[in-house]
């Protein structure tokens, strides 16, 4: 199930709070004693600087889907910081070893944080907040913590993000990525309601996707709605690129969003009226376009404000997927406009051919 740990970072007190739920998140995901350490050194780096640097934050903690640099089916635990502060001026400069300076938004340790991760990322605007994913996987298993030069890298990154309502254990809400030969599978899910039972729903789409995401998105469904008879149900929306032939594939039922950017104008995806596993349409609409180099595919619960606006960043795609879908959910809600439900985001990207942390702000 999607378990999540969602802890507001406004004093130096939930510095701790922070670290241990890093430390549960590690043994939930079953991590070695080595990883659990790094978790909870990263976890306790990004609140302290929340506190110092941001004027306080959020750390949203997630047991994540193994991303393309992860050995398939070991799970990884994903710790994201979001702010609202006062961003990161110098960037290649924050994220070296030992760099500190009261005017960043999250200044010290970053490099510390990159080097002993097995993945990290950020995003920093100045007077635009920051948000920074570490994902930590097992030190022994392929895809544990490795130089960032051999990491290995295919042609589309998939990553999310994770909450619940009102700071709740389980999230009714997942997303999963599945690879098939040339097809790379993104599933959003929000299985009706929240608790337990709407994380049963969400979780039985996940396994399924699994036995089937070999299928085009409107089998898939299909084969979701057959699975999910047994739960109460769930909204789904189904994403797949044939890195084949640059076609990309959508195909939803109930209320997931789904928004496309391909040369620099986000357009709508439209999912069809229903319930998978209750009531399923008799027709369910196919949506393809040709995928750009650019493109950038984001789909979201209705967790989200229904008119969230998209991201005016132009390089925001060459970032984490993860750190992408971190910036929409931090950016669509608001202290004076909470979210009101449990609420995910999940991208899709190409793999950056440049890393952009190398270029000066």
């Amino acid at each position: 199930m999607s378990r999540v740990w969602d802890i507001p970072v406004q004093d130096s007190t939930r510095v701790r709070d922070v670290r241990v739920a890093a430390e549960a998140a590690c043994a939930g995901a079953r991590l070695d004693a080595h990883s659990t350490a790094v978790a909870a050194l990263v976890a306790t780096e990004l609140g302290t600087n929340l506190v110092k640097h941001a004027g306080g934050g959020r750390v949203l903690i997630n047991l994540a889907a193994p991303s393309d640099t992860c050995a398939e089916n070991v799970p990884c635990v994903q710790i994201t910081s979001l702010d609202h502060g006062p961003g990161i001026d110098n960037i290649p400069a924050a994220m070296r070893d030992g760099h500190t300076t009261a005017r960043s938004s999250l200044g010290a340790g970053l490099g510390t944080c990159r080097r002993i991760s097995s993945e990290f990322d950020l995003h920093s605007r100045p007077g635009g907040g920051t948000v920074a994913v570490a994902r930590i996987a097992p030190a022994r298993a392929p895809g544990g913590p490795q130089p960032r030069e051999v990491r290995s890298r295919t042609g589309t990154r998939a990553g999310g993000i994770t909450t619940s309502l009102a700071h709740a254990e389980l999230s009714g809400d997942a997303f999963s990525r599945v690879r098939s030969g040339p097809r790379v599978t993104l599933m959003l899910v929000d299985g009706l309601g929240h608790g337990q039972k709407a994380a049963e729903a969400s979780t039985a789409a996940v396994e399924e996707l699994r036995r089937c995401a070999d299928l085009p998105p409107a089998e898939i469904l299909r084969q979701l709605h057959t699975a999910l008879r047994a739960t109460r149900g769930a909204a789904v929306g189904v994403a797949q690129l044939d890195e084949d032939s640059d076609r990309l594939s959508f195909a939803g039922v109930g209320n997931i969003g789904a928004r496309l950017r391909t040369d620099g104008a986000w357009r709508p995806l439209i999912s069809h009226p229903g319930i998978v596993g209750a009531h399923f349409p008799a027709t369910v609409p196919l949506a393809a376009t040709d995928w750009a180099p650019d493109s950038l595919l984001v789909l979201h619960s209705d967790g989200l404000p229904s008119r969230w606006v998209p991201p005016g960043d132009p390089q925001l795609g060459l970032h984490d997927p993860a750190v992408v879908a971190a910036v929409v959910l931090r950016d669509a809600g608001s202290a004076a406009r909470p979210l009101r439900d449990d609420a995910s985001v999940a991208v899709l990207t190409p793999a950056p051919r440049t890393d952009p942390h190398d270029r000066t702000p």
